[in-house]
């Protein structure tokens, strides 16, 4: 439960100590065949599983603290003070760092500076959640030039996640969609052409061919296993995510403890701490 383990001399708002660190208490200590876990909760087994093996985890993005949809919570205000409590950064199993940054509104700017960031340490999942909209084309240069077609341009790998709101599920002008046919007309690999001929594909080859992998996940423990294997295979991707909104508290859409195995990547006791 380390991910709301605030102390009692943290004064929360009444609201969020009612809507989120009580109720992920509350679902992380029933019987583990009854637990089901919602996306935000996947997403801090996975960071927290990540920083417990020794790996870094940077995410930045305008108001990613919180979450584009409130979701995330990965800091509380003491409504006291107006200082912020990190519980990451308090885990006595935690041997990696945690940084969530909230940055300005300049996706070409903060996108272009993690794509950076990403290079110089791979030890690091580094991942730019883009603001409540459909803002990433602000940053279609680095998306173009850099991240797509960096590693054959430069030899080097990144493994950026790019966390895109709405997808297609979204409502209105410019909070519809992530512009997910873009991404898919930057994907380069061999492994197409298998595609095209209805030959049989090695996925694992698809993937270290390709130039990035584009995501639309439906569980939560999708989620959760996309972001660790960022970190636990031996080569980077950049990855763009269409990260749902509509699926965030739908509780149709969450996935069983069990889900988040197989057991080699991560042992129940880590995962039942967090």
């Amino acid at each position: 439960m380390a991910s709301v383990d605030v102390p009692e001399r943290i004064a929360n708002h009444d609201r969020l100590e009612r809507s989120h660190i009580s109720s992920r208490r509350r679902l992380l200590a029933m019987e583990v065949d009854n637990i089901r876990l919602d996306w935000a909760t996947a997403e801090a087994m996975a960071f927290g599983t990540l920083i417990a093996e020794g790996h870094s985890v940077r995410l930045s993005g305008q108001d990613c603290r919180r979450g584009t949809f409130s979701h995330r919570h990965a800091a509380f205000t003491d409504q006291s003070s107006e200082s912020l409590y990190f519980p990451f950064d308090h885990w006595q199993k935690a041997e990696g760092k945690y940084r969530v940054v909230n940055s300005n509104l300049s996706e070409l700017a903060v996108m272009g500076f993690e794509y950076g960031y990403s290079w110089e340490d791979p030890r690091t999942l580094v991942l730019w959640e883009a603001q409540f909209g459909d803002f990433n084309n602000g940053a279609q240069i680095i998306i173009d030039q850099f991240l797509a077609s960096g590693e054959s341009k430069w030899m080097k790998q990144s493994g950026l996640v790019l966390l895109l709101p709405h997808g297609y599920d979204g409502a209105g002008p410019d909070h519809s969609s992530g512009r997910l046919e873009r991404f898919l007309q930057l994907v380069d690999s061999p492994a197409l052409d298998a595609v095209s001929s209805k030959q049989s594909i090695d996925w694992k080859d698809f993937t270290h061919n390709s130039n990035m992998i584009v995501a639309n996940l439906t569980t939560p423990a999708n989620y959760y296993h996309l972001l660790r294997r960022q970190q636990q295979r031996a080569f980077r991707k950049p990855v763009a995510l269409l990260a749902p909104k509509t699926l965030l508290r739908l509780p149709q859409a969450t996935s069983s403890i069990h889900d988040m195995g197989p057991e080699q990547l991560s042992s129940s006791s880590t995962l039942m701490s967090l």
